[in-house]
């Protein structure tokens, strides 16, 4: 026989004292706290996510600083004068500071310093000048992206350098135009003399891979990818620097070559009006080859990675003769597809930047593998056969 419990005389089964806080009438209050506070906590983490994210997402805030490290490499040469021109360009690596300025007019959305690698000993100068171009989305909110060093021509304005650092921000690419020493922000009593366009440009090299470092502390920056690119003077720079080690993954290279000392002594126009500059206090042409040579783009051209580099040089081009431009492309075995020739001179090359910044955008992206790679013609230029 079962036996069951009973509660008092009335024959109901006795309950459970577990249940007892269900009829009370305390119950429905509490229950509506419980809800309440639970609430709260979800919108409070909810909240903080949102703000965090807003955060990674946000442009920095003038006054900034961020901190960086020098990743300039310091592997020995397989070439003795290769190794010579490596000496003379490196530096100690050291930790710098990035510090954020407002940009200058419309000059970017920010103003980055942070100090020369090789400084010249004028404080303004030395005080590396950087217009950060922030990558945009479709809805114009900034955002996490790839970045590229924008290193700009010999005009004391920079508008192609402006042209690409707007265009490739434009194709979603975060750009960092470094200004030149002597130029923008830069410019001194002590800047702008014909002495020092040469012997500048040895500072020029290291501040623009120091740029590299300086873009990968940054918020917003991918460091996956980072990329160079140099027009004219900008080209020579880019393409020294670049030779360093294999701190820039994509190199991209307009209106330049190798050679350096030729483009002086040679070209017409600007280059014309740079050698006259030099003529005037005294500098002779074996002077101009000695004070080019240490910065000399073929010196480390064989450094460069052929898959990872294009050349865009000008066919008509009177500044840069084309066949500076085809050394640089032989001395680093330039592959079939990265030695554009277009059809025009130094000048009117400009019509031809809205398709190399689209061609830049796609070599931004991932490589395709080396047998699936194929290199399609181009409608605005030849593809110049090199050979090693």
């Amino acid at each position: 026989m079962t036996v069951r419990e009973y509660s008092g005389d009335l024959g109901l089964p006795k309950r459970r004292p577990g249940r007892l806080w269900l009829r009370s009438p305390l119950f429905p209050r509490l229950f509506l706290a419980c809800v309440s506070v639970f609430a709260g906590v979800l919108a409070a983490v909810c909240h903080a996510e949102e703000k965090a994210a807003e955060s990674l997402l946000s442009i920095p805030k003038p006054g900034m600083t961020f901190h960086a490290h020098d990743t300039v490499g310091n592997d020995v040469d397989e070439l003795a004068d290769g190794q010579a021109c490596l000496a003379g360009l490196r530096w100690a690596p050291a930790s710098f500071d990035v510090l954020s300025e407002a940009a200058v007019e419309d000059h970017g959305d920010l103003l980055l310093r942070f100090p020369s690698a090789i400084p010249s000993g004028d404080p303004v100068n030395d005080n590396v000048a950087v217009e950060w171009y922030v990558a945009r989305d479709a809805a114009g909110q900034p955002m996490r992206a790839r970045s590229v060093v924008i290193v700009h021509e010999s005009g004391r304005r920079m508008p192609v350098g402006r042209i690409f650092a707007r265009g490739l921000a434009a194709q979603g690419l975060h750009t960092l135009m470094i200004q030149l020493p002597g130029y923008g922000s830069r410019q001194s009593e002590k800047t702008g003399k014909p002495e020092l366009i040469l012997s500048s440009m040895k500072q020029a090299v290291a501040d623009v891979r120091r740029a590299r470092d300086a873009a990968t502390c940054l918020p917003l920056v991918d460091s996956s990818v980072v990329g160079v690119q140099g027009t004219s003077l900008g080209g020579f720079i880019t393409a020294t620097a670049a030779g360093l080690d294999s701190g820039f993954d994509r190199v991209f290279i307009l209106l330049a070559g190798g050679n350096l000392h030729d483009v002086v002594l040679k070209g017409e126009k600007d280059a014309a009006k740079v050698r006259e500059r030099l003529q005037s206090i005294g500098i002779s042409d074996e002077k101009v080859k000695e004070l080019a040579r240490p910065v000399e783009p073929l010196r480390l051209a064989h450094r460069l990675n052929p898959r990872t580099t294009w050349l865009y040089s000008g066919k008509f081009d009177d500044v840069v003769p084309p066949e500076c431009s085809k050394a640089l492309a032989s001395a680093a075995s330039l592959p079939e597809g990265h030695h554009v020739e277009l059809l025009a001179d130094h000048y009117s090359g400009v019509v031809f930047l809205p398709m190399v910044i689209v061609q830049i955008k796609e070599h931004m992206a991932d490589l395709p593998s080396p047998e699936n790679q194929a290199e399609r013609p181009s409608a605005t230029g030849e593809s110049v056969p090199t050979t090693p």
